[in-house]
């Protein structure tokens, strides 16, 4: 099955979430490699992007192995959003994404972000003056279900929002004051569906197969999103492709996944401009990730954020994969 967001097709898998200083290239690679089947950059500056700032430039560029890929901008202002998205437009995103949801300080004390969730008029100037810049690519936007639990109102956002011209709507089932802490709030989504005729993405809690179906099930979303879920698991998107298609999935052994994990610290540091000591810095979360659940892997993951090399991360994987063979002997 697919689902339409504007004209892009998109497979009814599971989706990518955006996640600022996580989700960088060489992470949608990995999980477009194991069926995420779309994916979102890390959160880019509108104003950043128009006074020409040098890395916010550079997260907007768009490979072919990730798309279909969005672009996603935050930002308070509808003109620094319009002029914005005709700047992403020269690096031809398949979606245009605007962050609602964020709900970090210094983001939304500049207005933007979650801070939109309780300015709705607002929150529509801004979408529909990215849609007029936008042309014939679709203008998606993320939100959460609310400001705090006095003030869940992502159901009249998202009607604005799809008043205002936006493809798609993204909902994050949780409040700005939760954070990321608490339970998703599964109804709010399904209240979100059932109030607007354009795609709802839900968003909150899913890291296997069978939480992505209930999500589904429950909300009748048209896509899911994973964000957390996918943290040193790419795998999750295979498994859920699988489940969804009515195959086997067999989960990657202790081997395979120290082997992806090398493949990833191999990929962040290509990509990087950065030295290598210096990228390893970046992909230390990343292998520490890979190794989550396993036994002895509280004082494996710590040994990771010591990484300074390549060698050292081969060295630590395959020292990590002994100890786990030993545990089956």
């Amino acid at each position: 099955m697919t689902v339409n967001i504007g004209n892009v097709l998109i497979e009814k898998t599971a989706v990518l979430a955006p996640m600022a200083s996580v989700a960088d290239r060489a992470y949608r690679i990995m999980c477009k490699k194991y069926g995420a089947s779309y994916v979102t950059s890390e959160m880019v500056s509108a104003k950043g992007i128009c006074y020409s700032d040098r890395k916010t430039a550079s997260l907007c560029t768009v490979t072919p192995e990730e798309r279909p890929m969005a672009v996603q901008l935050f930002g308070s202002e509808p003109d620094f959003m319009a002029e914005a998205v005709k700047i992403v437009l020269e690096y031809s995103p398949d979606i245009i994404d605007i962050n609602m949801g964020c709900p970090v300080h210094k983001v939304v004390n500049t207005g933007a972000g979650s801070a939109l969730m309780k300015n709705i008029k607002l929150a529509s100037e801004i979408t529909e003056s990215a849609v007029k810049s936008a042309g014939n690519t679709p203008v998606t936007v993320k939100i959460r279900s609310g400001w705090n639990a006095e003030s869940i109102n992502a159901v009249e956002m998202a009607k604005a929002l799809e008043s205002s011209g936006a493809s798609a709507i993204t909902v994050h089932g949780r409040t700005r004051e939760q954070f990321y802490t608490g339970t998703a709030d599964i109804d709010i989504i399904w209240q979100v569906k059932n109030a607007v005729k354009i795609p709802v993405i839900a968003n909150g809690d899913v890291n296997s197969a069978e939480s992505c179906i209930n999500m589904y099930e429950k909300t009748g979303c048209d896509l899911v999103m994973i964000g957390r879920g996918s943290y040193g698991n790419p795998f999750v998107f295979r498994e859920i492709a699988s489940c969804l298609k009515g195959e086997n999935y067999t989960p990657p052994t202790v081997e395979e996944r120290m082997e992806v994990m090398l493949e990833h610290m191999r990929l962040i540091i290509s990509m990087s401009e950065k030295t290598e000591e210096l990228a390893m810095h970046e992909a230390r979360k990343h292998a520490s990730w890979y190794m989550n659940g396993f036994y002895g892997s509280a004082k494996f993951r710590g040994r990771c954020y010591m990484l300074s090399s390549y060698a050292e991360a081969v060295g630590l994987a395959e020292e990590f994969v002994r100890l786990q063979r030993s545990r089956r002997l």
